[in-house]
């Protein structure tokens, strides 16, 4: 449990604040990020309903992006109810503990929980490998945020307890930090434009299906490097071939 961190982009609330501390101290958790929260974490309010959690409250880290955040995260679980063309292949929580448990003795996990009133961005959650989504009743789907981490974090203390009564706590492969795998993102981003792979007016369409991809694969160092040695090919091939279709290629001037 000390490898999953609870990440909360903008929080509006500093009462919610508080009541998120006092369900993580509930279950077991401790590594709070606050991305841009939008209010003052530390107010009396935000103390009385973490009650004895003000330890988890008062060792918050505050990031400027949620990419900060994330930097040292082996693999991102972003929270959302809403769904659409970018925003597919959904975990319920219990699903999503049974995925993630296994990576935490080689490296840290973090939930990302989105605004009170509008979630996380699609940007968002594009740093996000995964998707979490709990099933509500469509009446009224939205929960408030701190039920919704309570929910997850029990989630994820159950499924630990019954790996741990199994015997089922060995290690998968060691994933790519996620500031690797968005490094990795970005070559990807500019070789599949410069060959005309991507649509320069809309280039994250087609790259967020390989994010999909590649999140639900899991990528290592190993792969991460094997991706980035793939990208450096098609770079060096891509420019022979236009050195090649220049009929005017530049000289340097000599005196």
């Amino acid at each position: 449990m000390q490898n999953v961190s609870v990440v909360l982009v903008e929080p509006q609330g500093d009462r919610n604040i508080g009541s998120v501390c006092r369900a993580m101290m509930n279950f077991g958790f401790t590594d709070l990020r606050l991305v841009r929260p939008q209010t003052d974490h530390l107010t009396h309010e935000a103390r009385q309903m973490a009650v004895k959690a003000a330890g988890v409250l008062e060792q918050a880290r505050i990031h400027d992006s949620l990419e900060e955040a994330l930097a040292d995260c082996r693999l991102a679980l972003g929270t959302t109810r809403r769904f659409g063309k970018y925003r597919e292949d959904f975990l319920h929580p219990d699903e999503a503990a049974e995925l993630f448990l296994p990576l935490t003795p080689e490296g840290r996990v973090a939930l990302v929980f989105g605004r009170e009133d509008r979630g996380l961005l699609t940007a968002e959650l594009d740093l996000c490998q995964r998707f979490i989504t709990i099933p509500t009743n469509d009446e009224l789907p939205s929960m408030n945020l701190a039920q919704a981490v309570a929910l997850c974090l029990y989630d994820t203390a159950r499924v630990l307890r019954s790996r741990q009564a199994h015997g089922r706590v060995a290690g998968r492969k060691k994933l790519a930090s996620s500031q690797a795998v968005e490094s990795m993102f970005g070559h990807m981003r500019q070789t599949l434009l410069d060959i005309d792979f991507l649509n320069p007016d809309n280039p994250d369409h087609i790259l967020r299906s390989f994010r999909r991809i590649f999140g639900r694969a899991g990528l290592n160092d190993r792969e991460v490097r094997i991706l980035r040695g793939l990208w450096n090919r098609i770079d060096w091939i891509e420019g022979q071939r236009r050195s090649l279709s220049d009929p005017h290629p530049k000289t340097e001037k000599t005196s």
